[in-house]
């Protein structure tokens, strides 16, 4: 090898290893930034009662809601006073949490301008439904959102308004226990972002008279009232303005706390790819960015090890690298509040890897390749006469 080709040689090599170098780093930043849990966005309004949830708010019950008396029917119901910060996107509402067997009996999530109602069966056979309540959210302005369900079925009003009723689809009041969850998903970094002025959750099915009565109230300026008494389980007013301590007018015991660092209250470690999916554009688009991001690390390090360090089989090692570095940022993930640790992940970005393999060895990246190598020698050539 003559001195201009062999300085060709060790110029690319130093090049080639600073990008893998720095395709590597930019990976590790982008899936574990911000490397800590960062502050609750939860914040008192300024004016009138409630609180305002920003990207990552979770606010978390003191103790968990227990099983009160039963009724004939288990019949229940649930108000909620909120205005979302927008109307395109989605997030975990409010949610209850059994930690002993990782189920989520109940939650409520926003999904565009609707609202989604997630019920999981605890008998015998454990069974997840969920029901699209649409045209909830008109516009940008607070709403009072009334769900009442017993064995009949479930309905849900807007603004004491009828917008639909599921005659199968019932919810027990034992399925409002656990560790209450407001703003986030208790497994996951789910958020909703939104203010939240009022929270009841009754013992009863209310009737359609008494929640046209609970927005009668909020309208003259009051808080909704529809229902006195033991058939009460809790009432949360939003009215401190200050503190981190959101009082149960009912039973203080399940007081609602604001911490001061973001929090997932149980998180999930490599969660099954089923248990992510999430219908939407966001999630498919999350699933883009996870192809396209690995890319660069099978394109660059299969050259470094086809061309440089020329390893035996560079491909396979190259896609065993991919799938090594997305398997250590997925279990550093599961420490970190704003992230999410999932199959999902390492699946697209091992698969982005292979991507990145395959189009380096296409005809026309290689032809690329071979030109840039014509001219480096060439430029060599003539740095050495000069």
């Amino acid at each position: 090898m003559s001195l201009s080709e062999r300085y060709s040689s060790n110029r690319q090599t130093k090049f080639l290893r600073a990008i893998c170098a720095c395709v590597l780093l930019g990976i590790l930043v982008a899936g574990l930034w911000p490397f800590h849990a960062p502050r609750n966005a939860v914040s008192w309004l300024g004016e009138g009662n409630g609180v305002l949830l920003g990207k990552h708010g979770s606010i978390l019950s003191a103790n968990p809601f227990k099983v009160r008396a039963a009724q004939e029917n288990n019949s229940c119901s649930l108000e909620i006073w909120l205005e979302p910060s927008r109307l395109d996107s989605g997030g975990m509402i409010l949610a209850f949490y059994l930690p002993e067997s990782r189920a989520v009996p109940f939650a409520l999530r926003q999904f565009r301008g609707g609202l989604v109602l997630e019920h999981k069966s605890q008998g015998s056979s454990i069974r997840k439904t969920e029901i699209y309540v649409g045209d909830v959210f008109s516009g940008l302005k607070p709403v009072l959102v009334t769900i009442t369900s017993s064995e009949a079925g479930t309905a849900t009003y807007a603004d004491g308004t009828l917008l639909k009723r599921v005659p199968n689809f019932a919810i027990s009041n034992r399925d409002l226990t656990g560790q209450f969850v407001l703003g986030s998903a208790p497994t996951t970094a789910y958020s909703w972002s939104g203010q939240m002025k009022g929270l009841a959750i009754y013992d009863r099915e209310l009737s359609a008279a008494e929640v046209s009565q609970g927005f009668v109230a909020r309208t003259k300026g009051g808080q909704p009232d529809s229902a006195t008494g033991q058939d009460v389980a809790a009432r949360y007013r939003f009215d401190e303005g200050k503190g981190n301590v959101i009082r149960n007018q009912v039973d203080s015991a399940t007081n609602l706390l604001i911490p001061t660092r973001f929090f997932i209250l149980s998180p999930q470690f490599l969660e099954r790819p089923w248990d992510e999916f999430r219908p939407g554009w966001s999630y498919w688009k999350d699933v883009a960015v996870n192809v396209v991001g690995f890319i660069p690390l099978g394109l660059f390090f299969y050259a470094y090890f086809s061309q440089v360090r020329k390893t035996e089989h560079p491909a396979a090692l190259t896609i065993f690298l991919g799938f090594a570095v997305s398997l250590t940022i997925e279990v550093l993930q599961a420490f970190l509040p704003t992230r999410d640790s999932g199959m999902t992940d390492l699946i697209t970005n091992t698969f982005g890897t292979a991507v990145g393999v395959m189009a380096f060895r296409h005809k026309a990246v290689q032809a690329v390749l071979a030109a840039a190598r014509v001219g480096t020698q060439k430029s060599g050539v003539s740095t050495q006469a000069i």
